[in-house]
């Protein structure tokens, strides 16, 4: 049995313990074996890491030190997979910038807070969006510094309101990625600020489901 190791904390604004539970739920779905922890002391053993196929962390504008993060790089270098969405993962430890080299991007913006926005999917570009179409979705807009190596599965246009930076060329900001740390494989996407998204949107909700698979280590 694949087993997945849920991590969820920060700030509760991005109601962490329901998007956590809402994720354990999917995963167990499909066969997991799920262990959902509050806080990151459950990702400080670096040989226990190894042992799960998925971790997903779910934590906003916390903290992490070096320790913490090398067991995270390395078992992600040795195949583990990790998935998440939102300020959960990339946005995760603003402050860390080798967090957000794994993950592939950090928020930066959501320009006019909660609004309508199209996300447009890439055809054909994974098995992770196969049969989704552009759909809408009413969400934080997230504009995001990314790593320019991710593969884009979903992007979204920006400006949609005036603002200081959309006197500059409008452009695609990707809502869905993935990308590779060594072995391990990476999903993010850009939507979930809080759990009922997952609800109103069922995009979103099989978008994560899916990446969450596909990042899962075989």
């Amino acid at each position: 049995m694949k087993k997945a190791l849920i991590f969820w904390g920060g700030w509760d604004g991005h109601e962490p313990q329901l998007v956590s539970n809402r994720f354990g739920k999917m995963l167990e779905k499909n066969g997991f074996e799920v262990e959902i922890c509050e806080g990151i002391e459950c990702i400080k053993d670096k040989e226990k890491l190894l042992e799960y196929n998925l971790l997903v962390p779910i934590i906003t504008m916390s903290e992490i030190s070096t320790q913490y993060l090398e067991s995270v790089s390395n078992a992600l270098v040795n195949g583990v997979g990790m998935a998440g969405c939102h300020g959960g993962m990339c946005d995760a430890f603003r402050t860390c910038t080798q967090w957000q080299f794994i993950t592939g991007g950090q928020w930066v913006s959501h320009p006019g807070g909660m609004v309508e926005y199209t996300v447009n999917v890439s055809r054909g570009s994974s098995p992770i969006t196969e049969g989704i179409n552009d759909f809408k979705v009413f969400s934080e807009h997230y504009y995001m510094h990314i790593d320019p190596a991710i593969e884009v599965l979903a992007t979204t246009r920006f400006p949609l309101i005036d603002h200081p930076h959309a006197t500059n060329k409008p452009v695609d900001m990707p809502v869905a990625w993935t990308k590779y740390w060594g072995k391990g494989k990476i999903f993010y996407c850009s939507l979930g600020h809080h759990d009922d998204v997952f609800d109103k949107c069922p995009e979103a909700a099989l978008l994560m489901e899916r990446g969450m698979l596909w990042a899962a280590k075989d």
